[in-house]
């Protein structure tokens, strides 16, 4: 019999959603900064102070929002506890290549998992977490190089003792795109596992339910 199972607790998908934000509002705000396509010679607003304040807005909510996330890796139920991010579970790695397959149109059907997140899901959040901490890290240096502040500092200032702020200033708009792309690849994912597996994941992350047995 399948029936509807709370998945996503409250918390999950207010992290989800406050990182699409941050994400967008981040990368929109970056790209100007990095490359200002709009002069003030033809309005008398401030821009790029405007662009600055929203890009460190973000970033404080961004921040945030992992720490809570990161809480909830020992709050949370078993769908999104720390063991759902743990890679070394057995079986785990075999699944990840089942998925692969399936993804790269070798296999016509995904391979049966459970209903939190998949194996390959697992491994790719894992690695993204990573990112995330290195762009947060390595925004906050930037800042703190510009604005000395205590919460910069200890946010990720003292990055900046440790690799030269032209090296994190590329490393950050690197990472920002590698971030974008994934974004793109996660979403067509999902909606690919909806499709055949039929049980709401596209749906879950607004509801918190997935249909499963």
């Amino acid at each position: 019999m399948l029936k509807s199972v709370y998945v996503w607790e409250f918390p999950v998908r207010l992290t989800h959603w406050l990182n699409v934000l941050s994400i967008v509002m981040l990368s929109v705000t970056g790209i100007y900064i990095g490359a200002p396509f709009i002069h003030a010679l033809y309005t008398t607003e401030y821009i790029m102070g405007t662009m600055r304040f929203l890009h460190f807005t973000f970033a404080y909510v961004f921040t945030v929002s992992l720490a809570l996330r990161l809480y909830w890796i020992f709050k949370g139920n078993n769908f999104s506890d720390w063991r759902a991010f743990n890679p070394f579970v057995k079986g785990r790695a075999k699944l990840m290549i089942e998925h692969c397959k399936f993804y790269m149109c070798i296999t016509n059907k995904p391979p049966k998992d459970w209903l939190g997140h998949t194996a390959s899901a697992s491994f790719a959040y894992l690695g993204l977490t990573v990112l995330y901490l290195f762009m947060i890290a390595s925004g906050f240096a930037l800042y703190y190089s510009a604005q000395p502040n205590v919460s910069a500092l200890l946010l990720g200032g003292w990055l900046g003792n440790v690799f030269s702020i032209s090296t994190l200033r590329l490393w950050h708009h690197l990472v920002m795109w590698f971030i974008l792309t994934f974004v793109i690849v996660h979403v067509y994912l999902g909606w690919l596992l909806d499709r055949h597996e039929k049980n709401g994941i596209m749906s879950s992350i607004f509801s918190g339910y997935k249909i499963g047995e």
